[in-house]
């Protein structure tokens, strides 16, 4: 005789999970979550700005460069010559052509420092270049 219960667990198989979907939407996710996540940018040094009332908060500054307070200039975590800030901001700019352009002079630094900064970065092309300022508190 015939065993048909036998039969039809032999021709079973067992289900099976196709996880190629779930892979697909977790690389989508990813990629959405990549694009649209903004990085703040750092200078790479710690820097006491001076106080300003009527500081602004701007916010496309994509490229920063800051002076402490020896006249060191600092430039995407690294230090820069200052007669190199016109060749960096160009590449820089090259890169991101709407990029604002942000100073951030420690206030013991010297003035004179800081013009010739800001003077490289408009000769380089920069359309948008401010100094970086703290609101005081209170």
């Amino acid at each position: 005789m015939l065993n048909i219960s036998s039969a039809r667990r032999r021709n079973r198989s067992t289900p099976e999970l196709n996880i190629a979907p779930l892979i697909d939407m977790v690389f989508i996710l990813l990629i959405f979550f990549l694009v649209n996540t903004s990085f703040v940018k750092e200078t790479g040094i710690d820097v006491s700005r001076p106080t300003a009332s009527t500081a602004m908060v701007q916010n496309k500054a994509t490229i920063l460069i800051a002076i402490d307070q020896s006249n060191r200039l600092f430039m995407d975590h690294r230090e820069i010559d200052p007669r190199a800030v016109r060749a960096n901001v160009e590449r820089a700019l090259a890169e991101n052509p709407e990029g604002a352009v942000v100073v951030v002079a420690d206030k013991a630094s010297s003035t004179g420092v800081a013009i010739q900064v800001m003077d490289g970065c408009r000769m380089a092309g920069a359309a948008n270049v401010s100094l970086a300022a703290s609101v005081p508190e209170g």
